[in-house]
């Protein structure tokens, strides 16, 4: 008995003395990509007397940019790897590479250093060092919320995060009227419109898969011709989202190449279908081609579900570089306005960007996916509800087509509540679709396991009291008395025990966890004020010690 206890007590030394190396490579990794960001943001100023402040700003940038990495980016790849279309490594490969991408190909030349225009610059007055000291705290207010989140395993909103440090920093700064908040209401908004139309979208795609070919006697003829249908349908929301977001950035440069493109600044919502429609199309006739050459199909939900992983793949790869694209700026932004004022020394709404500083946010993003991302990944895959392929691939097109519809109606939404919002579609689906008797048994077990409960404390009550008597008190119907409370505590335990049980086995069938489902919503709606109190506290912090 002592050797297996020794072994036991070495096995969990030797995972304890693993994990630690783990986490010390890990924190060197940071330490090397820090002190990197730290020579870049010192050498691209030179001698300016106000350098210093740029110098800690790029590393609050990088901070951000690396919480963005490790807790964002599980929504573009959480999915794929949740129904085992990719593993975690190629999972991290992928959305690494596809990130950096799109941060330096369509992360654009020029970002709005105040995001969403929620506070009034001009309340500044020119001040430059109050402003600089505003987004140096947002910076960091925004990525000190994130590490908790995912710390906790809570998947939220970076834009929402970096709204919520610059309404902070601003308030603190300049008062409550800097802030624009009708532009907050819309914000605010997107916390409902965003994971209800995601859920709502990914549900419609989840039943229409299964009515279209799961539900079918002839699985594998119905799969061969929906599942090329499907994807098509994929190509084009993708094509059409990541022209409408992905690309807006770099369209000049575009139509300035294909000169048969109307001379636009952005791409507008018919040139971005008609591209989607077109691409569609050419997919289309390519898949049907290979589904139809497909021999190894045996006729269930398994052979239906390997039709839809190569698709899956791709949308991840297209989710994460719209995703580069697109929530860089939530890192480099407020960086990009810092560096653009210490040059300058003025205020501006938009500032160019130095490579110096898209580098900083596309690193960083990479850096904190390869480093932290698996634990959020692992959580937005699997610890919401099960997902397989189609279930993922409905997640997937949920996020796409519904970017696509708020962007037409001028609706704020947010590409994390989405994807969430899609999960939660999903599985709650899969609850209504379930047996409604099962619903009905799950009720009536709950109700007779409080009564059995209460049973149970009565008999404990009432075997307390007679056991408190004084000794000379208890005489032998006292002694029987106990005697016999003491078989039915035990009894009902036992019966307690197989209700339980019971309860337990018909829960497991709720397909959406509600722990996680609580503690998700819960983070979405502190986000914004979280964010903003740090924020605020961050900022008097740096003005107490600079006057």
């Amino acid at each position: 008995m002592k050797e297996k206890e020794f072994e036991l007590f070495k096995e969990m030394e030797d995972a304890a003395e693993s994990g630690s190396k783990g986490d010390f490579i890990k924190f060197g990794i940071v330490i090397v990509f820090m002190i990197v960001v730290l020579v870049l943001s010192y050498t691209s100023m030179g001698e300016l007397p106000t350098n210093a402040f740029l110098v800690i700003a790029a590393l609050f940038g990088a901070y951000m940019a690396m919480n963005i990495g490790a807790n964002d980016v599980a929504n573009n790849v959480g999915p794929a790897v949740g129904s085992k279309a990719l593993t975690m490594g190629g999972a991290i490969l992928i959305a690494g590479i596809f990130e950096a991408s799109g941060a330096f190909i369509a992360g654009g030349d020029v970002v709005g250093t105040i995001k969403k225009g929620i506070i009034d610059i001009g309340a500044f007055g020119g001040n430059s060092d109050a402003f600089i000291w505003a987004m140096m705290a947002a910076l960091l207010a925004a990525g000190l919320w994130l590490n908790v989140a995912t710390k906790f395993g809570a998947p939220v909103s970076t834009t929402h995060a970096i709204v919520g440090g610059v309404m902070g920093a601003g308030i603190a700064a300049g008062g409550f009227a800097i802030v624009s908040w009708g532009t907050m209401g819309k914000i605010a908004a997107s916390w409902v419109i965003s994971p209800v139309l995601g859920g709502i979208i990914a549900a419609i795609f989840l039943f229409s898969i299964k009515k279209t070919m799961v539900f079918k006697d002839d699985k594998v003829t119905a799969g061969k011709f929906w599942v090329p249908v499907y994807v098509a349908i994929m190509t084009w929301a993708f094509t059409t989202y990541l022209t409408l977001k992905g690309l807006k950035k770099v369209w000049p440069d575009i139509v300035d190449l294909l000169v048969f493109l109307p001379d636009e600044k952005k791409p507008s919502f018919v040139i971005a279908a008609i591209l989607g429609l077109i691409l569609a199309v050419i997919v289309y006739i390519f898949v049907n081609k290979s589904v139809a050459r497909r021999q190894n199909l045996t006729n269930d939900r398994q052979s239906i579900n390997t039709l839809f992983t190569l698709p899956l793949i791709f949308a991840a790869a297209l989710l994460s570089f719209a995703h580069g694209a697109n929530d860089v700026a939530n890192a480099i932004g407020p960086l990009a306005a810092i560096s653009d004022a210490v040059a300058t020394g003025g205020i501006s709404s938009k500032a160019s960007i130095p490579l110096w500083v898209m580098a900083v946010g596309a690193i960083g993003i990479v850096v904190g996916l390869a480093l932290y991302g698996p634990k959020l990944i692992k959580t937005v895959g699997s610890e919401i509800t099960e997902l397989d392929q189609m279930r993922a691939f409905s997640i997937a097109m949920a996020a796409a087509i519904t970017v696509i519809i708020a962007s037409q109606l001028g609706l704020p939404v947010s590409s994390t509540h989405i994807a969430i919002g899609g999960i939660f579609g999903v599985g709650f689906l899969r609850e209504y679709l379930q047996d409604h008797a099962e619903v009905i048994k799950l009720e009536e077990e709950e109700k007779k396991l409080e009564k059995e409960e209460n049973k149970l404390e009565q008999y404990r009550d009432n075997l307390q009291e007679l056991l408190d008597l004084p000794e000379e008190k208890k005489d032998k119907k006292v002694y029987k008395e106990i005697g016999k409370l003491y078989e039915l505590t035990e009894h009902e335990e036992a019966i307690l025990e197989q209700e339980r049980t019971i309860v337990d086995s018909i829960q497991r069938k709720r397909y959406v966890k509600r722990d996680a489902f609580k503690k998700i919503i819960a983070a979405w709606v502190i986000t914004v004020p979280i964010a903003a109190i740090l924020s605020a506290a961050v900022y008097f912090m740096i003005r107490g010690m600079m006057l």
